[in-house]
């Protein structure tokens, strides 16, 4: 646990009820690592992270993005003219999705289990198996990223792109 109360506040996590660190990922359709962001702490929100890392600057107009329900800069994005995907929810208003929203959240779901694989290949490296001191947290970052970059190297995760549009 960081000494500074300061540190400690910008990793913990209210979702994960402890000290923790964020990266943000992109893949392109084949699976291959495209972008791991500088580390964030367990505080920063998804929405801060997105806007503020710099992935957001090296989409282009046109280009797709693929995420959570729970993703909160679709209209950031699509200002950006950046199609944004993400699986149909029903929210209170409604008991069942259209047959047309059922199938594009089941292929939404189908290509957004490659980011999901490409992420437990990062974990696979074992860089972080329980607690680390708050000293070695500049090292995580590049390490982090390395690792990433590194799973390039690897069988493809995708062995067919799927089309989610």
């Amino acid at each position: 646990r960081p000494s500074s109360l300061h540190t400690r506040k910008q990793l913990f996590s209210n979702y994960k009820h402890h000290t923790t660190t964020k990266f943000l990922v992109g893949i392109s359709p084949s699976g291959s690592l495209l972008y791991v962001s500088n580390m964030w702490g367990g505080r920063a929100s998804d929405k801060k992270i997105t806007l503020e890392c710099g992935l957001v600057d090296k989409l282009k107009p046109g280009q797709d993005v693929m995420a959570d329900r729970g993703f909160t800069v679709v209209a950031e994005l699509k200002k950006k003219g950046i199609k944004v995907h993400i699986p149909s929810f029903l929210g209170s208003n409604r008991s069942q999705l259209t047959p047309e929203e059922v199938t594009r959240t089941r292929r939404v779901a189908e290509a957004r289990i490659h980011i999901e694989r490409a992420i437990e290949r990062i974990k696979e490296f074992r860089l972080i198996d329980g607690e680390l001191d708050v000293s070695v947290l500049h090292v995580l970052e590049q390490s982090f990223q390395v690792c990433g970059f590194l799973t390039n190297f690897q069988k493809p995760i995708v062995s067919e792109v799927v089309c989610v549009t």
